[in-house]
């Protein structure tokens, strides 16, 4: 596949970096930093796409075996599977911030040499533009977290730095967005072209994308600071988001079992195939709505064994009928919660439905960063609080007609428009209970995407999930808010982690709310 030389490269770069770093302090430290004479920066810009798009560490702690199933997509009987019962486990709650010190590291390397080389104005620009990417999903999954002074250790020898607070962080990305996508040139030369693994160095896409993620930034704050959220988002629309699918940000990867596959994929398929199941929630509501993407959503395998395990690997049945759902908030001890006490148990664990391996459960299934759909869907979202102008339900429907319309991304011929038309016939767009609809629908079209699911849930409040109350629960019972931070920080850079947690409304545990995330 394309790229092959820089995955090879990146990954072994990331591996490099990974090891000399481990948290966000850690960052700053100055291993004799890389210089222009030893590095090709445009490597480091293609490891830090890489590990945007996820690596198998942190997408199988805080993606998977937390926000998957915290979010009802998937479900699972192992006890290591924490966020199923909302139990506690430190090093899964921190995995994504240890792992992205290393993405973090190389980022700061290639801001840093191209910061003042006119001939790169564009790949520095896009190069902000991934740096909000990788805040972003940083700050919604922890709150307050180390950005002004990150990575400032080798240049300004600020090797303990402040936590930000949320709201200063949305802030500045937000501007960083405007102004990057304002300094994008489409005059100037391609300087980095195949190392762009999203758009191969064009600098019109890179200005949707920046838009685009900008309207995503914005709705974030429609709890706790609609005005700024209307504001922004009309910014983000007089500047010019995606248009259609062909905008979508998107990285492929190779069929391969090391970084350079899709690392959702991965875990669904090789890693840990055989430990979860999707989510009864998830699967009633594809097939009460009578939802076409079912079968390219979910397979019954009679043997759900990694894909290296087996001669033949199995595919499975993807038969509309068949599909079940396993409910969470169950486990395989014999007591009570057992699974096999469970209402409608059918008999075998592999009679429930797992990823479908045809389409998300692949090694090289590409990775979807923010999608037309999505923005169509915000769109709607934003008509309907009366921000932008334009037909909420017209938003609604071509949202949906998009991602039905993803699945040919995946190489399956994909959903016909008689079809959509069908569901959409079948689930007419009901204002009455627009902010429901939308964000369930934002549910479905995310499925995969954990952290976004997560964080447009809390936003939210959509869809409306029932809590599991497991006798081991950290969280009373409710379905938790964050993510906390990781015990190192608590030593290696003690007074800023204080602080930071001093402002948390319920200190450092997952039970605590991020800024944007009012009640």
């Amino acid at each position: 596949m394309r790229h092959k030389i820089f995955y090879i490269i990146t990954v072994i770069s990331l591996a490099f970096t990974t090891l000399s770093c481990n948290d966000f302090g850690d960052v700053n430290i100055d291993p004799e930093h890389i210089t222009g004479r030893d590095m090709d920066f445009r490597l480091l810009f293609t490891g830090v796409e890489v590990g945007i798009s996820g690596t198998e560490w942190e997408v199988w702690r805080n993606g998977m075996i937390y926000s998957s199933t915290m979010m009802q997509h998937c479900a699972s009987t192992q006890s290591y599977w924490n966020g199923d019962k909302y139990t506690y486990n430190s090093g899964y709650n921190s995995a994504y911030w240890d792992r992205y010190s290393g993405t973090g590291r190389n980022l700061f390397e290639v801001l840093n040499a191209w910061k003042d080389d006119e001939s790169k104005i564009n790949a520095y620009n896009m190069t902000r533009i991934l740096k909000v990417m990788l805040f972003h999903r940083m700050t919604d999954m922890y709150g307050d977290i180390p950005y002004s002074e990150a990575g400032q250790g080798f240049i300004n020898g600020i090797f303990y730095p402040k936590y930000d607070r949320q709201e200063a962080v949305y802030t500045d990305m937000l501007n960083e967005l405007k102004e990057a996508a304002e300094a994008l040139n489409a005059s100037q030369a391609n300087t980095i072209s195949g190392a762009d693994l999203i758009y191969g160095g064009n600098p019109v896409k890179w200005k949707k994308f920046a838009y685009s993620l900008m309207f995503r930034l914005a709705m974030r704050l429609s709890k706790v600071a609609p005005d700024q959220a209307k504001t922004w988002v009309n910014t983000a629309i007089a500047g010019g988001t995606f248009e259609s699918n062909e905008d979508n940000a998107i990285i492929k990867h190779d069929y391969d079992s090391n970084d350079s596959s899709d690392a959702f994929g991965k875990i669904a398929v090789h890693s840990d195939p055989n430990a979860y199941r999707l989510s009864q929630t998830f699967i009633d509501h594809l097939k009460n709505t009578q939802d076409p993407r079912l079968i390219y959503i979910a397979t019954v395998c009679e043997n759900p064994a990694p894909a290296w395990s087996m001669p033949n690997f199995e595919l499975g049945d993807t038969t509309y009928g068949k599909q079940l759902g396993m409910p969470n908030g169950y486990d395989e001890l014999g007591g009570d919660t057992d699974i096999s006490k469970a209402p409608n148990w059918p008999g075998l664990m592999n009679n429930y439905s797992v990823i479908n391996r045809y389409t998300y459960g692949r090694l090289d299934a590409p990775t979807f960063l923010i999608t037309y759909a999505q923005i169509q869907l915000l769109s709607a979202e934003a008509a309907h609080r009366g921000w932008i102008g334009g037909d909420e339900e017209n938003y609604y429907k071509t949202a949906v007609t998009a991602a039905m319309q993803q699945f040919k991304e995946y190489g399956v011929s994909g959903i016909s428009q008689e079809q959509t038309e069908a569901y959409l016939k079948a689930n007419p767009y009901n204002t009455t209970h627009a902010l429901e609809q939308i964000n369930t629908q934002y549910w479905v079209v995310a499925f995969i995407d954990e952290y976004e699911v997560f964080a447009n849930w809390r936003r939210s409040g959509y869809p409306v999930l029932k809590p599991v109350n497991y006798f081991a629960n950290v969280t009373n019972g409710t379905i938790p808010r964050r993510f906390t931070y990781p015990e190192s920080e608590a030593t290696a850079n003690q007074a800023n982690y204080m602080e930071a947690v001093s402002r948390l409304s319920d200190g450092d545990k997952m039970t605590s709310r991020v800024w944007w995330d009012k009640e």
